[in-house]
């Protein structure tokens, strides 16, 4: 472990397409959908070897703080800190930048989801080694993922021509959006094209350098801010923060910097677990496609995925690509290939005032 390194854990999101499940005090993060583990304590879990819990950080909001630090208690409380309101990435980076350059001048953070799942946590790990490298040497560091198929719902990283899987520190030379399919396609074709996988790593004084240069009304407005520890600091943040730029980092600093470089990653078992039927595809299946309960019965069904709490018998007869999640107050049946939708069904409950569901 290297005492100036930090981790920056972003745990802020609703997670709606995880509804019924997902809910304002119980988003996704929080909630065990692969594993006896949250998503949360996964990732916390598979960075204690690089990051030790007293340099990990956690920026969340109001209504998950309870339940985080309930579940990290390896995380000192002080470092769970909720935003005052959703400002997107790029004023939460910088804010989680001042208070580590506050605490350390030659603090390095590194940035990552709260949600994703990684299947080889040592080789994730060598990448994360090499990330930090580049990032001691005031690089501002990204990490992308090679593409297994053409995914139309994942930004992509442009590394260039001929670049392969591996340590070394790259150039970027652009930043994708999401594709349609035939661009998504040929960018796995090209070779060079890696999925934005959302993990950055940077000095925080370096952060703090490109934020003035490239958002400077957030960069003033969190500099302005008290050190953090004093009795003063979480009510001037309260006022301030809701004035910071909604943008998100890649925008904001990424995609205009010249010192940007990546490592292009070999699969290490990346997944952003960003629906319910990504849950599907990594749990194990029965014989006819399932994935359920014990407590399930399943006649002639084929390829469903049931989610039900335990005591409660659900039985499918003659469906298939069903998504069936059952919770005490709500219930959700979807096509497996509506899984990306369910986020409108909480924007038409929040339409109907059923914050009762939310």
């Amino acid at each position: 472990m290297n005492r100036h390194h930090y981790g920056l854990i972003l745990a802020g999101g609703r997670g709606t397409r995880f509804w019924p499940r997902s809910r304002k005090r119980s988003a996704k993060q929080v909630l065990n959908v692969v594993g006896e583990r949250s998503l949360i304590q996964a990732t916390v879990e598979r960075l204690q070897p690089v990051i030790a819990p007293e340099r990990m950080w956690v920026l969340t909001n109001e209504f998950l703080r309870g339940e985080i630090v309930r579940q990290l208690p390896e995380i000192p409380r002080k470092q769970v800190l909720a935003e005052p309101m959703q400002r997107n990435t790029a004023p939460a980076i910088g804010l989680a930048a001042h208070i580590l350059h506050s605490i350390d001048r030659d603090a390095v953070m590194g940035v990552f989801p709260s949600d994703h799942v990684i299947a080889d946590a040592p080789g994730y790990r060598a990448v994360l080694a090499a990330a930090f490298a580049g990032a001691a040497a005031k690089k501002l560091m990204v990490v992308g993922i090679r593409p297994r198929w053409a995914e139309t719902g994942y930004g992509y990283i442009e590394f260039p021509r001929g670049a392969s899987a591996g340590p070394e520190q790259l150039e970027v030379r652009a930043f994708h959006e999401k594709p349609v399919l035939a661009k998504a396609k040929r960018y796995v074709a090209a070779g060079n094209f890696y999925w934005n996988s959302g993990m950055f790593f940077w000095r925080a004084d370096e952060l703090l350098a490109q934020l003035r240069r490239h958002l400077p009304r957030t960069a003033t407005i969190l500099a302005a801010l008290p050190r953090f520890g004093t009795r003063q600091f979480m009510a001037k943040l309260m006022q301030a923060f809701p004035l910071c730029d909604n943008i998100s980092i890649d925008y904001a600093v990424l995609e205009k910097a010249a010192n940007v470089s990546g490592i292009a990653a070999a699969d290490f078992g990346w997944n952003d677990v960003g629906s319910w039927n990504a849950v599907y595809e990594l749990l194990t299946r029965d014989d006819h496609g399932n994935v359920s309960g014990e407590d399930s019965v399943l006649l002639d069904a084929h390829n469903n995925f049931v989610d039900a709490r335990r005591g409660k018998v659900v039985a499918l007869l003659g469906v298939k690509d069903l998504i069936v999640v059952d919770t005490p107050d709500a219930l959700l049946v979807a096509g497996r290939d509506r899984a990306q939708q369910v986020g409108e069904i909480v924007k038409a409950l929040e339409q109907r005032n059923r914050h009762d569901l939310l």
